[in-house]
Order: structure tokens, then C-alpha cells, then sequence
């Protein structure tokens, strides 16, 4: 997540300012050299491929930041964010793949570098490889994984994170439910919300918020990086000279990378991406078969699927798109209003509370059109006089009246105790129209199951 929002911040602002206020830019960067020794790697494939490595980075801030931030205790050599980033050949697509950090995983050999003990080919969790071997094992045994050939190194930590956030004015999220998370210290009410460098540190860090645990944090994640490269690209901080430079130096605060990622290759992407917008970002996962895979010695690790994980990384170093390509109907519901409860889930009958012929009819089509589950079977209400629409509901389906609600705007809200999980609309005479609604964490498309940055922005 923190290595993302560097990522993103450089290169486009890169492309909107040009070579002369990066041109030692790069100087700040800590530098590694993840590539040193190593043999039998991956052939090289089309594209470039960046391996962004977010570290835990706790020794980097004070005692009293670590308490009121929620970032636990004493600092640790480990990572807690693993991603794959593809460039595209054409510069015009960013494909980011997630590693989850529990994946099972065979090291090589390799001389532990806390310890000085030297050890054999073993299995581990794969954050385990920065613990044991620093940036260089962590290259060697992702490439062993995917087959992927890693051409750049980036490694990012909490304060960067923070201070960048801060530095571009900070990112808008949304969300259409409290979200509170007592371990990350989250606390946000419906709606929408500017967050500072501290509250996206707890927003992208929480994973208690429900019961979705990692795959919440992930989404909420995608919805993070599409809103960034939102504000860095609408918000004219690209543009502004001395704003650039604010960004940038915070930015680079903390981050490490290997010898040969500078400022001609900034510049490079920078001026290729020029055009960059949330639609330009693939997000996926790799597909998992056990979420909770023992291994005797190290725990309840996460195991791949290595066919389809196969399959996958093989799109990369062919530089084939991982979403498709979406059908028009799928490209206007980017522009819908975002609902609590799918409208899948929400089964609907419904009346004709007036004299107007085909009025339930068309009611009935055009909810269904936009995804809920109509009886297909509209009936004439006991009452034909109706001026404004109203949806009767059980209160033990609240969450699904409202999201019908917001589909027919100015509806009337009417509990009827008992009436069970079928929801009833009377169609008034007021009646003009069913507003597009989707659910509130897109349907992830195609075999790897991707979905693109605009799919996560709020509307």
C-alpha cells in the first residue's frame, strides 16, 4: 500500500514537470542491491515489473507516535506488504499484484543475516525471506514463485506513507457503513471523508473492521490507490513546481531502492504515463486454494493456486491485460450510486399504486435492469391512488430498504414488523425514474478475477 502511493506520486508527477526539478531527486533514495550474485533467474519478458516491499518500518517513528498511531510495539525486521507491479510495454497500464505476506514458500540457501547461521533450501511464510535475507532473498524467492524477472526494487516504510499523504493534501475515501477498528484506532461514520497521512495509515492497516478481515483491507486498499492517483492527477500538485518538490522529497523520505531505478527511469515512466487515471490500474490477488495451509515448524500459511497462479503470472511476462475489456452496459454502471447491500441480495415485489397502465411493469423492469431481484411479477395495489412511491419493509432488513431507497429517490420508508425479507414498492404517480445503483466492493472480472481503479472510486 505505502510503496504504491510512492510509486504513484513519482511517476506522475514526473511526466507533469519534467527533467530539471527530478534531476537530483534520486539522491535521497537509500540504496540497495537486490541483484547481486544471483543466478538462474527468470528470462526477461515485455514490459517492466517492480517489486514493492513495504517494510514495518516502526523504528522509523518515536515511542509516542508508535502509541498514538496504534503501531504496536518494538519494531521488527518483516514486511507487511508484498506486490508485483507491471508497467505495461506501451506505458499505458499498471497491472499490481498482491502477495499475500503468510504465502508458503521454499527459500534457497542462504547465511541468515541477523544471525550469521547459514541455512539450507526451507519452507517459510514468504515475509520471512526480508527477515532472513534482506531485499536480495525477497527478489530471489518471488521470482522462484512467480517466474517473474524482477527488474526494480522499491522498499517503503509507516513515515513515508504518512508524509506523502500529507504532502498532496491528503485522499478522499468513502464508505457507506461506520467503519471502527479498535487495533488500528479507524473510526470513520458513513459518508465521505478527507483523510490526512495518519488516518490512511489506520484506513489501509485496518483489517477488524468486519469480517472480511485481509480481503476488507485489500479492497479498502484498491479504493486508497485509485483515489491517490485521483487527487495527484485533478488536484494540480503536478503542476505546481514547488508543490512537486514538496511531494517528492516526502515521498522519497525512507525509501530504498536498487542502484539502477533513478532519475532516467522516473523521467522514462513519468512522461509514458502522462495520461495515467484510475481505469489505467488493474488490481487481483493471487488465487489462492488454502487460506490456512499448516506447515510443521511454521504455521497456518496461505497456498497458492498454482495453476491459476500460473496462469497469471504468465499474462505478465506476456504483458496481457488482466481485466477485460468491460461491455458498455458494465462501463455506465461505473457512474452508479453505491449501496450498502448488493442489489442482488435484495428480493423485490412490485405495485401499481396508480391508474396508469404498465406503471408496475416498468418499475419492475427497470430495478431489475439495475440488479435487484424482482419478482418479475408486478401486482396492482389495494390502493390506486397513490402520489408518492413508498417501500414497505421488515426492520430486520433495514440495510436492504436503504439501498432500495437510493434507487428510487424520494421514496417513502415504511417498517412493516413481520413482513419478512421480501421488500414491497408501490409505485406512485410520482414516479420518474430508477437511479443505477451497485454494490459497494466491485465484481472482480475474468479469470484472475481483476478489477480497475474506477470501479473503486467513490460517486
Amino acid at each position: 500500500m505505502r510503496v504504491v502511493t510512492t510509486l504513484s506520486v513519482l511517476v506522475l508527477g514526473v511526466g507533469g514537470i519534467g527533467h530539471a526539478l527530478v534531476t537530483g531527486l534520486d539522491s535521497g533514495i537509500g540504496r540497495v542491491d537486490p541483484f547481486r550474485d544471483m543466478k538462474n533467474r527468470p528470462e526477461d519478458g515485455n514490459g517492466m515489473n517492480i517489486l514493492l516491499v513495504g517494510t514495518d518500518g516502526r523504528d522509523t517513528v518515536t515511542k509516542e507516535e508508535r502509541h498514538k498511531y496504534r503501531l504496536g510495539g518494538a519494531p521488527c525486521r518483516c514486511t507487511d506488504t508484498i506486490m508485483l507491479v507491471h508497467i505495461s510495454e506501451d506505458r499505458e497500464r499498471a497491472s499490481i499484484v498482491s502477495l499475500p505476506r503468510d504465502s508458503y514458500a521454499e527459500i534457497p540457501a542462504h547465511t541468515d543475516l541477523t544471525t550469521g547461521k547459514k541455512h539450507g533450501l526451507h519452507a517459510v511464510k514468504l515475509n520471512a525471506a526480508y527477515a532472513e535475507g534482506g531485499p536480495a532473498l525477497t527478489v530471489k524467492t518471488v521470482e522462484d514463485l512467480t517466474r517473474v524477472k524482477v527488474d526494480h526494487y522499491l522498499e517503503v516504510d509507516f513515515r513515508s506513507f504518512m508524509k506523502t499523504v500529507d504532502a498532496v493534501g491528503g485522499v478522499e475515501v468513502c464508505t457507506v457503513r461506520p467503519m471502527k477498528d479498535t487495533h488500528s484506532g479507524l473510526d470513520l461514520k458513513a459518508g465521505t471523508h478527507r483523510l490526512d497521512g495518519a488516518k490512511a495509515l489506520q484506513y489501509v492497516r485496518a483489517r477488524h473492521v468486519d469480517g472480511a478481515a485481509d480481503l476488507g483491507r485489500m479492497q479498502r486498499q484498491q479504493r486508497f490507490v485509485a483515489a491517490l492517483v485521483q487527487q495527484a492527477t485533478g488536484s494540480g500538485v503536478l503542476l505546481n513546481p514547488v508543490k512537486f518538490r514538496q511531494v517528492s522529497t516526502a515521498a522519497l523520505d525512507s525509501v530504498r531502492a536498487d542502484r539502477g531505478f533513478g532519475t532516467d527511469q522516473l523521467l522514462t515512466l513519468g512522461k509514458a504515463m502522462r495520461s495515467f487515471t484510475p481505469a489505467s490500474t488493474e488490481f487481483v490477488s493471487v488465487p489462492v486454494k488454502d487460506p490456512s495451509f499448516p506447515v510443521k515448524g511454521v504455521g497456518s500459511t496461505v497456498k497458492w493456486d498454482r495453476v491459476k497462479a500460473e496462469r497469471l503470472f504468465s499474462a505478465l511476462r506476456e504483458d496481457r491485460p488482466l481485466a477485460p475489456e468491460r461491455p458498455r452496459s458494465a462501463a455506465s454502471a461505473r457512474t452508479a450510486r453505491i449501496v450498502d447491500v448488493p442489489p442482488k441480495q435484495i428480493r423485490v415485489q412490485v405495485y401499481n399504486g396508480t391508474q396508469l397502465d404498465g406503471l408496475g411493469s416498468r418499475v419492475d423492469a427497470a430495478l431489475k435492469a439495475t440488479g435487484f431481484d424482482t419478482t418479475r411479477a408486478p401486482l396492482n395495489g389495494s390502493d390506486r391512488s397513490v402520489k408518492r412511491t413508498f417501500i414497505t419493509y421488515d426492520p430486520r432488513w433495514d440495510r436492504s430498504a436503504r439501498s432500495l431507497a437510493v434507487a428510487l429517490p424520494g421514496a417513502e420508508l415504511r417498517p412493516v414488523k413481520g413482513q419478512g425479507p421480501t421488500l414491497k414498492v408501490t409505485a406512485g404517480s410520482g414516479f420518474t425514474s430508477v437511479t443505477p445503483v451497485r454494490a459497494d466492493t466491485p465484481r472482480a472480472r475474468g479469470v484472475f478475477g481483476a478489477i480497475t481503479g474506477d470501479e473503486v472510486l467513490c460517486r
